[in-house]
């Protein structure tokens, strides 16, 4: 019997949180197969199985903390599972050249790596079945990610056999199903015997709390001010993990009923219904919480005549369209208005890590983009270098490979400053929330006719609100109005640009 125990997590990291088994007691795996994964502050580490046999015990559950050498569990070494019953002699050779044949001509699909940062996936919808016919290259899946979907395709032509079912999480080189190369379906295998009842964790025995916090939960704890006492412990003997203490953040200062059991999912009306969330729609709320947990938030508002952009744009929009093949737009106005006020007031193009504030002397601005299965912000690359007929270009390109599901990892990092246009749908005003780490992003809203007080007169303008949400930790109050009223300067006049007024 091989003992599967936690490795040395690296300088600085003294526990780790149990993510999730792969395998359950009783199954087959081979040596160096993935068994367990595991989260630090830092990192996720993957645990193998020491030898090949049978995942012989699992002694600490999912969600559990860990320290380096805890026996997470044990491999009976050569403790294949039983055969089933025996069978006819001839039968059993037969079914034995079938099965090996199958496996000889058969492709495994794998999930691909989907990314830098990216450890895993949900399975889509398959467009085949099992016992289907596909042919080589033709797309099977799709598997979703926090932030792009990758697709799957046939690696030969042959029969599916599906290994991994719809909503399953995934991991990069995991085997998802197979295609028989052969391009017969191969006969269903002989149903294996149940395997036998895993054992109870011993460590789900009655304890206490144990007041004690490991430095990972303490930290938590102490930049959050939340109470040990009135957080749930799901660790081993009572202690309290940091994933505790993360989903206590928040919550309500008076402790729940001790004797509580936890809530069942709220039954639901007869013309509701229950649907998972997609990894991204849980990737977007998660990271906006984090952005307002974490950013000492602020909006400020301001208005701007269009009149003169409008005008502008009216004049010129067949003429620069013909030249560039692109439509002129209001997008690139800003995004030159935005460019030139960043460069005016550089704190809003910072970004604050630990102690230190770190100035970009590049400008990528993220700009958002609604699409069916959520909002994403693909990044428009050194607009500071860029034409108007460029930014028009590029920001088309994004906002279709964003609409398509098509964009790339490098694609959604690195922004500086964030554009958001709610006018699109209608909206007036709005508080836009920052996209950490950046420490600024500009809401646009709908172009409304208002009475204006224009020289003693009252005349009707276009109108549109403007709000910059900032991070007041790192821009004071002073430089966020400036880059506002700046903003609206370069757009009221757009002359002052060309003049780099």
């Amino acid at each position: 019997m091989a003992d599967i125990l936690t490795p040395a997590l690296g300088e600085s990291v003294t526990e780790a949180t149990i993510a999730k088994w792969t395998k359950k007691v009783g199954d087959a795996v081979k040596k160096d197969e993935l068994l367990v994964e595991l989260e630090t502050d830092k990192v996720s580490l993957e645990v193998v199985a020491p030898a090949d046999g049978v995942l012989g015990a699992i002694n600490v559950a999912e969600g559990d903390t860990v320290v380096p050498g805890t026996v997470l569990g044990s491999v009976t070494e050569g403790g294949a599972a039983a055969a089933p019953a025996a069978a006819p002699a001839k039968a059993a050779k037969g079914e034995a050249k079938a099965a090996a044949a199958a496996a000889a001509s058969s492709i495994d699909i794998t999930v691909p790596v989907m990314g830098e940062s990216v450890a895993e996936g949900s399975m889509g919808k398959w467009l085949k079945k099992s016992g289907e016919a596909v042919k080589k290259d033709e797309l099977l899946v799709e598997i979703e990610t926090d932030k792009v979907a990758v697709e799957v395709s046939a690696p030969a032509d042959g029969v599916l056999t599906i290994a991994a079912d719809e909503g399953a999480t995934v991991t990069p080189g995991q085997k998802i199903g197979s295609v028989s190369g052969s391009g017969a379906a191969a006969a269903a295998p002989a149903a294996a015997p149940a395997p036998a009842a895993a054992p109870a964790n011993s460590g789900s025995a009655q304890v206490s709390k144990n007041e004690t916090l490991s430095p990972a939960v303490q930290r938590v704890v102490a930049e959050n001010n939340l109470d040990p006492k009135a957080i749930s412990a799901t660790g081993p003997k009572g202690n309290i993990t940091k994933g505790d203490a993360i989903a206590a953040i928040g919550a309500a200062a008076a402790a729940p009923a001790p004797a509580a059991a936890p809530s069942a999912p709220r039954a639901l009306a007869p013309r509701e219904e229950r649907v998972k969330m997609t990894r991204l729609r849980q990737t977007i709320a998660r990271r906006l919480k984090e952005s307002q947990n974490t950013a000492a938030q602020l909006t400020t508002f301001n208005e701007v005549d269009m009149t003169n952009v409008m005008a502008l744009r009216n004049q010129y929009k067949e003429v620069f369209e013909k030249r560039h093949g692109v439509k002129l737009g209001f997008m690139s106005f800003f995004t030159k208005a935005v460019v030139a006020a960043l460069k005016e007031i550089p704190a809003v193009n910072a970004e604050i890590d630990g102690t230190d504030i770190i100035y970009k002397n590049h400008y990528d601005i993220g700009v958002a983009v609604g699409t069916d299965k959520g909002l994403v912000v693909p990044v428009l690359r050194d607009a500071d270098t860029l034409s108007l007929a460029g930014i028009e270009k590029g920001i088309g390109a994004l906002g279709k490979a964003a609409r398509d599901g098509a964009l790339t990892m490098d694609q959604l990092q690195g922004g500086t400053f964030t554009i958001t246009n709610g006018g699109t749908y209608g909206s007036l005003m709005s508080t836009p929330i920052l996209n950490a780490p950046q420490s600024g992003i500009l809401g646009m809203h709908n172009i409304v006719q208002r009475p204006m007080a224009i020289n003693g007169e009252v005349k009707i303008r276009p109108m549109m609100y403007l709000a910059l949400s900032y991070d007041h930790r790192i821009v004071d109050g002073k430089e966020a109005v400036t880059f506002l009223v700046r903003i609206k300067e370069l757009l009221e006049d757009p002359q002052r640009a060309l003049l780099d007024l």
